[in-house]
């Protein structure tokens, strides 16, 4: 059958330059500035917002003398997007408090270097100014939680919290704290309330110009002693949470229920194992008793309530779950810098995979990967892009979708691909339609693709008919300052990832909550207060029950070398640094969130991971820091990379490089027991996990 007449073709070996222009750009270079020009002059020269408002600059080009240039276009950025959202006409939305940059740019038509409305870094003639967006006022404040009865002797938090005019909760508010009648109960500057003795108290929080009360009884304690009860573990390891239980009991043994009972760790190095010696010795324990080390060490847990104590001691030993990893093979691209990738299993049995390409001319390249040690490039398929940033192929192995990104016609979206035959794949569509603004990242899910639009929703398009896509739905949420970067699907349920938007749940048609492809319903959400959320992957854990949602930051230190570029800085031929972590987040309860974990490394960050359900293991690109294999099994509370949770590491320096030997790791997936990764800078890389050694556990 022959190919449809698309601005995108199968070309093997090709090295053709595809033009890359958004939208904004075209518009920009349109207008040729006036060789006289000399200034910008913005009107308001600041502006003060809050959050919701609105406002429209104005720019005028003028000439030395101050005169206004005639049929001069500047066009409007934002220095933070998110938090200022700025249209290329100047109409600014506020969306976040803080103090922002709006900059007018009237672009060099000299400049011949790739126009980017969101660093911009054309040389041409510009102009700033400042808008300071303040924080919304607070309409009331309140207790999160204020019981009504204690009892003498015990001690409970009162943290506060308030309430903006559009329903917005800030939570952990700073206030001064009192009680009516100090001897019967005092309170600390963060709001835990010691009650001394019996009677009537009201425990007061002021915030600002607001304050609340709140009446509290204080009953007779009737605890005579309290009980203490743990698992009974003969070894415990760094990482492994101990679950405490604590009972109040009275004169007669029996359990009485209302006494709050808190919970205090207390830690110091095992004189019986050196390599905890020197080192402290630090451990948590939650307030519902969930305890769990760091390090080495002899820890005693330790339950309260008043003068009642209870204690149990633990010894914890290093996890030792260390691997080696060794090297299979390396299919190298140097001459431009590789996108993200996708391992199957073929229609015949063999073995494929296939990767995206960076700011390059829009190639997809297909490989053998039967052997990893000989990895082939068996098929080269470019499309009218600069970037093919993610790829993906259906579960039958016979569909891989690419994205696209810097299209010339500036019409992006998604290419679907016949990879049936990966020696011969044939593009069957594209479909852009409402995505001309950019997909950089799209999930195959059952017949549908879910492509992340433009950085600001997630389109789902059906693809039974590969050759006849068509939309059906598109979730999108109403957050000021609103973004997506990445979405995965697994069991019916879509999760999403967006800086400032953080962590979302949404039903497509496995949530229980009516949703479906064609009609996706959120289930909850997160909030990430880092902003820098950017990589989502889904895990239930196979030996507690738990579904934690985890969120990749994606971050960059400022580059002293080129402090105006910021992010990649791959064109400068210097190599980036990364910053940020993996929040764990515990969505058993998808209407409770809460974050519980972190896995993070103090000099790198991490970009895309996988993690393997059924063995526990989480695979991470981690940028600068290669690959790191991590064990994520149990019940998660902490940082686990300073439990030792890490299994192993590897970094994929080439000398012959787009960079070289800069490991800049984009992304893993392990299959069939080999773990292939794409380095930004080097191409395919194959590692395996050797087996641990039998009697220590570990290398």
């Amino acid at each position: 059958m022959p190919r449809p007449s698309l601005p995108l073709r199968r070309i093997p070996g090709a090295a053709f330059r595809v033009a890359a222009l958004s939208g904004l750009a075209f518009a920009a270079a349109s207008a040729r500035p006036a060789p006289q020009a000399a200034s910008i002059v913005i009107e308001p020269d600041a502006l003060t917002l809050e959050v919701g408002e609105t406002a429209q600059l104005s720019a005028t080009v003028t000439d030395a003398a101050g005169n206004p240039v005639a049929d001069a276009r500047v066009v409007f950025f934002s220095g933070n997007r998110r938090a200022l959202t700025v249209t290329p006409g100047g109409h600014v939305s506020a969306n976040q408090p803080g103090d922002h940059e709006v900059t007018a740019l009237l672009p060099d038509q000299a400049f011949d270097g790739n126009w980017d409305y969101y660093s911009s870094r054309d040389p041409g003639l510009r102009a700033s100014i400042r808008v300071s967006v303040s924080t919304p006022a607070l309409s009331d404040i309140f207790f999160e939680s204020a019981p009504p009865r204690v009892w003498a002797g015990t001690e409970v938090r009162f943290p506060l919290a308030g309430r903006d005019a559009a329903g917005q909760v800030s939570r952990g508010l700073e206030a001064g704290y009192a009680t009516s009648d100090n001897s019967v109960a005092v309170v600390d500057q963060v709001g835990m309330v010691s009650f001394l003795t019996t009677g009537s108290v009201q425990v007061a929080a002021m915030h600002g110009e607001m304050t609340i009360y709140h009446e509290v009884e204080v009953l007779p304690n009737p605890t005579a002693r309290l009980a203490l009860e743990a698992p009974d573990r003969t070894e415990v390891r760094t990482g492994d949470v101990l679950q405490f239980r604590a009972a109040a009991l009275d004169a007669s043994g029996n359990e009485t229920r209302g006494p709050a009972i808190r919970f205090a760790v207390e830690s110091r190095p095992d004189p019986f194992r050196p390599e905890s010696l020197g080192a402290g010795a630090a451990a948590q324990v939650t307030p519902d008793g969930r305890f769990v080390a760091e390090q080495p060490g002899v820890y005693t847990v330790v339950a309260m309530s008043g003068d009642r104590l209870a204690r149990r001691t633990v010894r914890v030993v290093p996890r030792n779950v260390e691997r080696e990893v060794e090297f299979l093979g390396h299919a190298r691209v140097s001459d431009r810098v590789t996108g993200d990738l996708w391992v199957w299993e073929g229609v015949d049995g063999r073995d494929y995979a296939v990767h995206g390409t960076w700011n390059a001319e829009g190639h997809a390249y297909f490989y053998d990967v039967t052997d990893p040690r000989n990895m082939e490039l068996i098929d080269t398929v470019q499309v009218d892009a600069r970037t093919v940033n993610d790829v993906k192929v259906s579960e039958d192995g016979t569909l891989c979708v690419i994205s696209r990104e810097g299209a010339s016609n500036r019409r992006n979206g998604i290419v679907m691909i016949d990879c049936t035959d990966p020696h011969n794949a044939e593009v069957l569509s594209a479909f852009d339609q409402g995505l001309t603004g950019g997909v950089h990242n799209v999930f195959v899910d059952n017949n549908h693709v879910y492509a992340v639009n433009n950085g600001r929703r997630w389109d789902v398009v059906n693809v039974e008919d590969p050759r006849n896509p068509f939309r059906v739905s598109r979730f999108e949420t109403d957050t000021p300052g609103r973004s997506v970067h990445d979405v995965w699907i697994r069991d019916g349920i879509a999760y999403q990832g967006g800086r400032s938007d953080g962590l979302i749940m949404v039903d497509v048609g496995g949530g229980g909550m009516g949703g479906s492809p064609n009609t996706p319903v959120e289930m909850g959400r997160y909030p990430q207060i880092t902003g820098w959320n950017h990589a989502v992957w889904p895990f239930r854990s196979p030996s507690t029950g738990k579904l934690y949602v985890i969120g990749g930051d994606e971050a960059f230190y400022l580059n002293p070398r080129r402090p105006d570029a910021g992010g990649i800085l791959w064109e400068e031929g210097i190599p980036s640094r990364a910053k940020g972590w993996l929040h764990f987040v515990d969505f058993t309860d998808p209407q409770n969130p809460e974050e519980v974990a972190r896995f993070e490394l103090a000099d790198s960050g991490p970009h895309n991971l996988w993690v393997d359900w059924e063995e526990e293991i989480m695979y991470v690109g981690y940028y600068d820091a290669g690959l790191r294999v991590v064990d994520v099994s149990g019940d998660l509370l902490g940082d686990l990379y300073r439990q030792g949770r890490q299994i192993a590491r590897f970094f994929p320096e080439d000398n012959e490089g787009f960079l070289a030997n800069a490991a800049f790791t984009w992304g893993p997936q392990p299959h069939k027991g080999t773990i292939f990764l794409a380095d930004f800078n080097s191409g395919l890389w194959a590692v395996r996990l050797k087996d641990p050694e039998p009697d220590t556990g570990g290398n």
